[in-house]
């Protein structure tokens, strides 16, 4: 299986070399991969950016715990989320799918109303735990392709939110950032990690099998 065998070779890039760029043709693929990821609901509640400005990237490492991967990469994917749900946005894109399927603008009205009625009513915290669930998928799913692609990429959690949100004017687009992921290619002379072996707990401790 191509890949397992590609999840196999990526690690967490700690060192990425920072004359070596990401293709803009495997960017779009990557972003395509974003943009097709599966939803709940097919409310696609999640953005995502694509920061190349140098100056930008740098000044993110200070509030990304001094990691210079950030600084470094060619390319840093910033995974924002929703900040919580509203009747527009949800109207929003149950029009776009009647209009785009050919259907009755009712047609999905039904079940517009149930979610209205389930989210609306929740907190804007809880409906963030929920849009950040969904942010994951595509995240995760992204990072295998990037894999695929034998492009490097690092996984991150690690930066202060706040000041990505007010630096980047996420605040301004309702949206809150989730997870970080800087593109680019190892410095495999100077990257501690790159030849460790890869530790995971035992399959048969991993999986549980009920019959």
């Amino acid at each position: 299986m191509e890949l397992l065998n590609a999840l196999k070779w990526r690690y967490a890039t700690k060192k990425f070399d920072p004359t070596q760029k990401v293709s803009e043709e495997s960017i779009k693929q990557l972003l395509e991969v974003a943009h097709i990821a599966p939803t709940s609901s097919g409310l696609q509640p999640f953005k995502v950016l694509v920061i190349t400005n140098q100056e930008l990237k740098e000044s993110l490492v200070a509030h990304s715990m001094n990691q210079q991967q950030i600084a470094d990469c060619s390319h840093l994917l910033v995974f924002a989320a929703w900040d919580r749900y509203t009747e527009e946005r949800i109207d929003g894109i149950f029009n776009k799918t009647t209009s785009e399927r050919g259907l009755p603008e009712s047609a999905m009205s039904e079940y517009g109303t149930r979610l209205k009625n389930l989210y609306l009513n929740q907190s804007a915290e809880e409906n963030f735990v929920h849009t950040s669930k969904q942010t994951y998928i595509a995240f995760g799913i992204v990072l295998a392709a990037a894999a695929e692609l034998k492009i490097d990429a690092t996984p991150m959690e690690g930066f202060d939110n706040a000041a990505y949100d007010q630096i980047l004017n996420l605040n301004e687009r309702g949206l809150k950032s989730v997870t970080i992921m800087p593109l680019g290619y190892r410095d495999a002379d100077n990257d501690w990690l790159v030849n460790m072996k890869k530790v995971r707990h035992a399959l048969e401790d991993f999986i549980i099998e009920i019959k």
